[in-house]
């Protein structure tokens, strides 16, 4: 079998030889060569990154600067979230929907004064352009093609970018910076994807090795793969795209509520206008049929995306079916997250997934698995 790393049809990123380098596993991600793990090994990675600092290599992600003369107004016209108070410095979650109130893409949205910075998944950032460009007529929707990103992660990870770059010790959950450096300009967000304290860092692509090496270099930070990424996102309880959120799932039956602000609720000074807003609104006020949920399974078996999940042990018919699931090594047990009808959605609820024939009870749970760390 060819070796994954060398497949000519995968993009790669700026860091690649240096994650081959390090010893990395080379896997395709979203048409990318990307590494899901290093000599550390996934349990070891995962729990390094709770205890130090994690390095992830996050450049197959889409960076995208929005112009315009109102841009944050422009944007509001394909996202359920309110962008317009959103001050300079601070950046928001939103969300892309389509016209049935499904997710087209999750995304951070970031103030810079005079635009907006938009991180877009890797999978969806071209549709995610074609997307603005389309319905976006007003604005200038520039992609940014010479910037690497990284993601610093864990307890650690304040004092090794602060050695690099002093004034990132300042910053709080969701502040956003463009901050000098000896490698040039660093785009710093104090946020990330692992529910810990963290940044996500994005630097010029004639730097970016060299960054990535003094980042390396400091106490405590190790290179981390994809798959603890996916079990760290999964124990903070954050979705992926394209495994629990989709074009299927509108936001309220993925528990995102919170991400839309009241002004673009219905009786909100900026009501609906945004694709699916019929669907969603009256979601909001009534309710979804389904709902996503945290699960955990008894015993040590992790009840992994696409187990069907049912409401008794003899039901005939599925209720609900798990997206992701994985043995969470912070909290020592397997853990799960899914869609269940909502008549089985409480916290506490018992239900049963079918693996390899049998019905196994799991309960489903609050998320977080385990509480975040971020610096508020």
């Amino acid at each position: 079998m060819a070796n994954p790393h060398l497949d000519a049809d995968l993009a790669q990123t700026v860091f690649h030889d240096l994650h081959v380098e390090l010893g990395a596993k080379m896997v395709p991600f979203a048409g990318y060569s990307m590494p899901v793990q290093y000599p550390l090994g996934v349990m070891k990675e995962h729990l390094h990154t709770r205890t130090g600092a994690g390095l992830f290599d996050v450049s197959h992600m889409g960076q995208v600067i929005l112009r315009g003369n109102n841009p944050a107004a422009a944007l509001e016209r394909l996202v359920p979230v309110s962008i317009v108070p959103l001050k300079e410095g601070r950046q928001r979650y939103a969300l892309f929907t389509n016209e049935d109130g499904g997710i087209l893409d999750d995304l951070m949205v970031a103030n810079r004064g005079d635009h907006l910075f938009l991180v877009v998944n890797a999978a969806c950032k071209e549709a995610d352009v074609a997307h603005m460009k389309a319905n976006l007529a007003d604005c200038e929707v520039e992609v940014v093609e010479d910037r690497a990103l990284l993601a610093l992660q864990g307890p650690k990870a304040e004092a090794a970018l602060a050695a690099l770059a002093p004034s990132a010790a300042d910053m709080v959950f969701m502040d956003v910076a463009v901050v000098e450096s000896d490698f040039g300009e660093l785009w710093i967000s104090r946020s990330g994807y692992t529910g810990e304290d963290g940044y996500e860092i994005s630097v010029s692509n004639d730097s970016a090795v060299e960054f990535a090496r003094a980042l390396l270099a400091q106490d405590g930070v190790e290179p981390i793969g994809l798959g603890a990424r996916d079990s760290l996102r999964l124990e903070a309880g954050l979705c992926l795209y394209g495994n629990d959120i989709d074009e299927t799932t509108t936001p309220v039956e993925a528990a995102l509520e919170w991400a839309m602000q009241k002004v673009r609720r219905t009786g909100g000074e900026r009501e609906g206008g945004f694709p699916g807003a019929e669907r969603i609104l009256a979601e909001l006020e009534k309710g979804a049929t389904r709902r996503r949920v945290g699960i955990l399974p008894e015993g040590r078996a992790p009840m992994r995306a696409g187990t069907q999940l049912f409401a008794s042990a003899d039901a005939t018919e599925p209720m609900g079916r798990v997206t992701s699931g994985a043995f969470g090594p912070s909290i020592e047990r397997p853990m799960s997250m899914g869609y269940v009808a909502i008549d089985h959605a409480e916290t506490g609820t018992i239900i049963y997934a079918e693996v390899r024939g049998k019905r196994l009870p799991a309960t489903v749970a609050d998320m977080p698995f385990r509480p975040s760390t971020y610096k508020r």
